[in-house]
């Protein structure tokens, strides 16, 4: 910083936050500030370049170490791209969303999406994935029974040991876990500071996963409430479910669906009046062989109120509904399947405008009165149709849908890749963070690929290549979407990332449930959930990592919450590392920028104008002393910052220790597989 003939790279700064873009989500026809920063008086020009113009930004003042640079300009109704040009004597370099680069590739270039919001409350809000059959179970009436219906090769199996571990294949067995499990932890989700729960599916369906949908109209009441139970229990090796009258009262009873309707419209308004929002997963690509419309099953037929479905009859008003190649009826199972699978049918978007309709008032139906949940989570939603073009249209004309009903629910995609030609606005708010989250943590802290198949050496530790992962994937959200995205470290999809701290690769049909605990690193965790917690993004905790769950992937990471056996420690450990993210507004909302790496350690900061935080991950074996140069994120040459949380090998610490950094370093020694949390003194809150 003492050669000013040398232009600072590592001074220029600008993002899509409100400090350097004002207003940060502009409606069509807005005058909007933009902001550049450099170091003082370092800098000749600074130009902001788009498509229609190149403007020379005028230097509007200095503050400590920088001069902050600012144009203004007006925005239409369509995208408006933008990057920097910055010029010191004959060197000239480059700004957009990688940072310095000679690169000028327009995917990495800032945009602005005129109207284009997502949900405040979501906003770096703290999110708990309930897997609901595996959380609590505290009404047995409402039990799925052994024998009640036959499915994917075996009759329906009632598991009467909370804590036995799942079987190999599980799809048709149930731990009793319901709605009410959930009402009656209320106070613990509470007090871990959830601000958001999110349920893995809840319609009526024959499996404890529920991707399977059979009735997207009712909860299932299973989940919820069975008021008439008749009918009997299949016999031992029966396998048709016409015979399976205890189930098919159970499911299709006007009595026992309104009821678990109305009953789950109580739960909402109580988890609202406590301050925390609800999110349903919505399935539409696919339904199940179950399914109302289709009736693979034949549970529907000849029930009162319900149409034949497409397998029973061709005449079948649902007939539309799905791909059938050729065969005859009645009870024609030649349909197309998700991946080819029966139980899984495709759903023909292309083919029937009554089921796109129909889909479009479901996504309406749940955040409307009474229900009014917050969003939809959508399960594998890029695979939605038959084509991309049909993809696309639904999901805006889903968006219109939902958002017309409720305009602050959020819409968040499963999506793998680049999300971006799905969140410019008018289809997705978000994702679940696979790229730009899970993964590059996962590879960087463990070396293990998030369903433990793989371990890759170069990956493990990488420190550089960890931070040019991440601002890769980084740069494909516009920020509204990235400041809203799930942070997951492990979820129902995926080995629990505890389990992936072995560097074991295997899963329980080769390694054994067992081995998912053996050689467990909580310490490494405990890193993880540090960066969680801290970076840009909504960090979601899946029901029970905080506890301590192990398991590979599906379906041992759907293993029971451990009620009385959980670990304590962990527990308390995320309750303050929640605590600190709800604390410092930087976290949620704040700018983040990569500090300094090396092997197997990293820092980055999260900034605002009034606050700074400095975060260190050190997942070395031995004691690490650094330089980190923290003024790049605007701590002054001799700070003082104050660590709020360090985690040990063994434990963490909450006591607040004062550390002073001199002409803009931080120089700090930390013990091996640490992670630390300091925040620039001066500013820090004292309550």
């Amino acid at each position: 910083m003492q050669f000013s003939d040398i232009l600072v790279k590592n001074a220029l700064f600008c993002d899509e936050t409100e400090d350097y873009r004002t207003p940060a989500e502009p409606e069509a026809g807005d005058s909007v500030v933009i902001r550049f920063r450099t170091l003082a008086n370092n800098v000749d020009n600074v130009y902001f370049i788009s498509r229609k113009s190149e403007i020379k930004m005028e230097k509007v003042r200095t503050e400590g170490l920088f001069d902050f640079y600012e144009t203004q300009i007006s925005v239409g109704s369509t995208s408006y791209l933008y990057y920097f040009e910055i010029e010191k004597g004959r060197d000239i370099c480059y700004y957009n969303k990688l940072g310095c680069t000679t690169n000028l590739r327009q995917k990495y270039a800032f945009r602005i999406t005129p109207g284009f919001h997502t949900p405040e409350w979501a906003k770096g809000a703290v999110f708990y994935q309930i897997y609901v059959d595996r959380f609590y179970n505290a009404d047995p009436s409402n039990d799925v029974l052994s024998g009640e219906y036959y499915y994917v090769g075996s009759q329906s199996e009632r598991v009467t040991d909370w804590d036995s571990l799942p079987a190999n294949l599980d799809i048709g067995r149930f731990y009793g876990g319901d709605l009410q499990g959930v009402r009656a932890k209320l106070d613990y989700l509470q007090e871990l500071g959830v601000e958001v729960i999110y349920f893995n599916p809840l319609f009526v369906s024959p499996s404890n996963h529920k991707y399977d949908i059979q009735d997207y109209d009712y909860i299932d009441p299973h989940f919820a409430v069975i008021k008439k139970d008749e009918g009997e229990l299949l016999k031992e090796d029966e396998k048709e479910n016409k015979k399976a009258s205890r189930y098919i009262c159970r499911v299709t009873s006007k009595e026992n669906l309104e009821a678990s309707n109305e009953y789950f419209a109580e739960l909402v308004k109580e988890i609202h009046a406590r301050g925390m929002k609800v999110i349903l997963d919505g399935v539409f690509n696919h339904c199940g062989s179950f399914n109302k419309w289709l009736d693979r099953e034949c549970i529907y037929e000849g029930q009162k109120g319900y149409e034949p479905g497409a397998y029973v009859s061709e005449s079948s008003p649902y007939h539309d509904f799905f791909g059938f190649t050729g065969g005859v009826w009645p009870y024609n199972k030649n349909y197309e399947g998700w991946w080819g699978h029966d139980t899984l049918p495709k759903l023909n978007y292309e083919g029937s405008k009554e089921l796109y309709d129909y889909i479009l008032r479901i996504g309406k139906k749940w955040v409307s009165a009474p229900y009014n949940v917050d969003g939809w989570r959508l399960d594998v939603a890029a695979d939605l149709g038959h084509s991309i073009g049909v993809n696309h249209q639904f999901w805006k004309d889903f968006r219109k849908s939902v958002k017309k009903a409720n305009p602050e629910a959020i819409i968040l995609a499963e999506h793998y890749g680049d999300p971006s030609s799905w969140m410019r606005g008018d289809q997705w708010d978000t994702v679940m963070n696979y790229d730009a989250f899970m993964e590059p943590i996962t590879w960087f802290l463990t070396g293990m690929e998030k369903h433990s198949d793989e371990f890759q050496a170069e990956w493990y530790g990488n420190g550089d290549k960890f931070f040019r992962t991440m601002e890769h994937n980084m740069s494909k959200f516009q920020r509204q979407s990235l400041d809203v995205a799930m942070n997951e470290l492990s979820n129902h999809d995926h080995s629990r990332f505890l389990t992936r701290t072995n560097s074991t690769v295997g899963r329980i049909a080769t390694k054994g449930a067992k081995a998912a605990n053996e050689n467990v690193e909580k310490c490494i965790l405990r890193e993880a959930v540090v960066m969680q917690m801290t970076w840009p993004g909504a960090p979601t905790v899946y029901y029970g990592d905080e506890a301590g769950m192990v398991g590979w992937t599906d379906p041992d990471n759907r293993r029971s919450y451990p009620w009385g056996k959980q670990d304590w420690e962990l527990i308390e450990f995320h309750k303050d590392m929640i605590r600190i993210h709800k604390k410092y507004e930087c976290f949620r909302s704040g700018s983040y920028k990569s500090i300094a790496s090396g092997s197997h350690w990293i820092c980055y900061g999260r900034f605002n104008k009034k606050l700074q935080a400095v975060i260190l991950i050190n997942n070395r074996r031995e004691t690490l002393t650094v330089d980190l140069p923290i003024w790049q994120i605007g701590i002054l040459e001799n700070a003082c910052l104050k660590r709020v949380i360090q985690t040990t090998q063994s434990t963490y610490n909450v006591g607040e220790v004062m550390e002073r950094a001199e002409d803009g370093i931080l120089h700090v020694t930390v013990g091996p597989q640490t992670a630390s949390v300091y925040i620039a003194a001066k500013n820090v809150e004292e309550n």
